[in-house]
């Protein structure tokens, strides 16, 4: 009895090879003709000397995203273990991600490691921090914008819809109306701090989140942003929470931000990135420990957010 084959991965270059794939998976997998739009291809050198033996090259493909352009190739039919194969054979410079192919389909492809290297259009989702409070010049995003359409004034565009206090249960409910006119093929969605805040019970601090069931929903309001994402062949790149300085922190209404709540956000917004092939770019690092980044404790003063940009700039390179 044959193995099912629920996966179906879209390839252009050596996985299509029968030599190659005999290699990997002890015989030539079925295949399908298919073609990915919004997609060009440039070179990408191989180091890893087991990958050159397989391939017979030194030199391979990897996607890179051209509005008007299409890549032909054909779509691989694989169990998990072919699948798991596949990857092991990818170097490191590759991620497998989900595309949209020009029939409606969505598949697997391998795409740049580096989420923000091949975008060209890109819209930023998120809450305050996201949306640049606390500095006059627009924060991170406002500086991610400047260099990104510098790098390329007539296809590089850059669209910041974030919302003050939004949660990820809001970007995902917002943000899909606003996707079609500006036309992304990177949804780049800074988790709200939001989300990990406790709420202020009538004597001490309540044990439960402000957002009843928050761990719960929060995979299905990231669900929803991976289906919104790929319904525009749009790339989902998560952006973690930022460090909170909790011992200057204020109340905002019924609500208080906590190290412990931001953390348990960070781990859960990794964990489910890990588990269903998302970008995750934790934004941790850059203003931890640093109070004197930090106005308020939560919200990053212009040097806060000009250190998570550096961080971001370094990332994408």
């Amino acid at each position: 009895m044959s193995q099912p084959r629920p996966h179906t991965l879209f390839s252009f270059g050596t996985l299509l090879d029968e030599r190659v794939q005999t290699t990997l998976f002890g015989q030539a997998v079925p295949v399908s003709p298919a073609s990915l739009t919004g997609h060009t291809t440039r070179p990408l050198p191989i180091t890893d000397p087991s990958v050159i033996a397989t391939s017979g090259i030194d030199v391979h493909l990897t996607l890179a995203r051209e509005r008007d352009a299409a890549v032909e190739g054909a779509v691989l039919h694989l169990t998990d273990h072919e699948l798991a194969a596949a990857d092991a054979y990818e170097v490191d410079d590759y991620a497998r991600r989900r595309v949209l192919l020009a029939s409606g389909e969505a598949a697997w492809a391998y795409l740049d490691a580096r989420p923000l290297r091949p975008a060209a259009r890109i819209v930023i989702a998120g809450d305050g921090i996201a949306y640049g409070r606390c500095d006059p010049e627009g924060g991170w995003a406002a500086r991610l914008a400047a260099a990104h359409i510098a790098a390329d004034e007539a296809g590089h565009r850059v669209f910041n819809v974030a919302v003050p206090g939004s949660t990820l249960i809001d970007v995902s409910e917002q943000t899909p109306a606003l996707l079609a006119a500006r036309r992304p093929d990177t949804l780049l969605v800074a988790a709200g701090i939001g989300d990990s805040a406790c709420r202020l019970a009538a004597g001490p601090l309540a044990a439960e989140p402000a957002h009843a069931g928050w761990l719960e929903r929060l995979g299905d309001g990231l669900a929803a942003l991976a289906a919104t994402a790929l319904s525009h062949s749009a790339r989902l790149v998560v952006l973690g929470p930022t460090w909170v300085d909790e011992s200057r922190t204020r109340d905002l209404g019924c609500l208080r931000f906590t190290h412990t709540g931001a953390l348990a956000l960070r781990e859960s917004l990794r964990t489910w990135c890990v588990a269903n092939h998302v970008d995750f770019l934790d934004m941790w690092a850059p203003l931890h420990d640093r109070p004197d980044l930090l106005a308020d404790g939560l919200h990053p003063t212009p040097d806060g957010h000009r250190a998570l940009y550096d961080h971001l700039a370094a990332l994408a390179r």
